[in-house]
Order: structure tokens, then sequence, then C-alpha cells
């Protein structure tokens, strides 16, 4: 291996890693909408996986057709800065959707009172909410299962702009096995990083008491992702 592809590796794992921790749309997300759904560590950690899969090789293809035709990497980065531009905005609007549902949830699940006849014919009225009882009843399941394909679907148009004009292109001057290895390095301390910040922000956020919190868990959930994609779009994060 020679010393410039050596080097490059090395950029590759630090570019990674800097670009996960710094990005708090790579892990932010995941984390609230754990929380939020009641996911298992397990589900976290495998829609984590998949994401980061879709968001690292969708700018592996974009740098391969790149390399392969001799496409510019001044065009290629003003592609995936469009692409950046189109998954900020699906933050956005994801976000906001999912907050105005979870204050609609709240609302739905705020107590109320029911007035009750026995065989007695005496009448008694009791105070309650359907939060902590079956709240989840009332979730369709097609809102369920569809928040993972949202989230998968934002990152795959969502590109990792290092990837291509620091590591891709530099590694294919030397070889292609050369750039083979450096990208696999960058996806992998990618996506490694994203959840090992997704788990540890999850198991934090788990031994804190949140309960007064929990019905208004989803509008936080989106508050927080469309907060992210705020930030990506007027502080470029």
């Amino acid at each position: 291996m020679s010393t410039e592809i050596s080097a490059l590796i090395l950029t590759a794992a630090s570019v990674g890693f800097i670009h996960t921790v710094l990005g708090p749309d790579h892990y932010l997300p995941f984390v609230m909408i754990s929380w939020a759904r009641k996911w298992s560590g397990i589900k976290t950690a495998c829609i984590t996986f998949l994401c980061g899969i879709g968001h690292i090789l969708s700018s592996v293809v974009l740098g391969l057709i790149g390399v392969a035709f001799g496409i510019m990497v001044k065009k290629l980065v003003i592609i995936e800065s469009f692409r950046g531009n189109i998954a900020a905005w699906l933050f956005i609007a994801f976000g906001l959707v999912y907050f105005v549902w979870g204050l609609r949830q709240a609302y739905k699940n705020k107590p109320h009172t029911h007035s009750h006849i026995h065989i007695d014919e005496d009448l008694h009225t009791h105070k309650h909410s359907h939060h902590d009882q079956h709240s989840h009843i009332h979730l369709d399941k097609s809102e369920i299962n569809i928040t993972p394909w949202v989230l998968f679907a934002i990152f795959v148009f969502g590109p990792c702009e290092p990837l291509i004009p620091i590591v891709m292109y530099p590694a294919a001057k030397s070889n292609w096995a050369g750039l083979m290895i450096v990208t696999a390095v960058f996806g992998l301390t990618t996506i490694s990083t994203m959840m090992v910040l997704v788990l540890a922000a999850r198991g934090g956020i788990s031994l804190v008491k949140l309960n007064p919190l929990q019905k208004f868990s989803h509008a936080i959930a989106g508050a927080t992702i469309l907060l992210c994609g705020l930030a990506i779009v007027f502080l470029g994060l």
C-alpha cells in the first residue's frame, strides 16, 4: 500500500468522523423518533444503519460515475450541493408535518371526563387520559411503518459532501483498489459514528425521567427534525 493511499485512509477516517459529529442531522432525528415511538435498541440501530448505507451509497455512485467518465469535481460538487438542498427542505417538510401531527396527538390524548351510569343507576364521572392506556391503538399502521422509509429517502438525497472532492478523486488518481479501500473506510467510519452517537444518546434519554413530556414526544421529535433542516439551510451544518 502506497504512502499516498495510507494518508488518504487516515484522512477518510478523520473526515468521516468529524463530518458526522458536526452534523446533528446524522443522529438527532433517529434519537428523537426512537424515543417518541419507543423503538427498541435493535430497531433503532438497524434503521440508523440502513439510512447510513443509503446516505453513503448515493454519493459513492455519483462519485464513481464522475471518476469513470472524467466529470469535473466542480460539477459533481454542484450536484451534491443541489441534493443537499433537497434533503434539507425534505427534513423541514417532514419535521413540520410530524410536529403538527404530534401536537394533534397530544391534544387528542389530553385528560377528559367520562360519565357512567351503572346498574344501580348511580351516575359518576372519572377523569383520565388515553395517552398511557391505549393511545397506540389510535395510531394507524401506515403512520408507524412509513417513518423509517421517509428517513431513508431523505438520507439517500442527503449527500456526503466531503466524500467526492476530498477522498474519492485523490484516491482515483492512484488506483481503483485504493479508491475502494478509502471509500469503504469513509463509509464505515461515518455509519459507525452515527450508530454510536444514536445509541449513546438514546440510552442517555432513557435514564432521564421524561414522563411529563411523553405526551408531547412526537411534537418534540418533529420540532427537532425541523430545526435540523433549518440548521442545514441557514447555518450550513
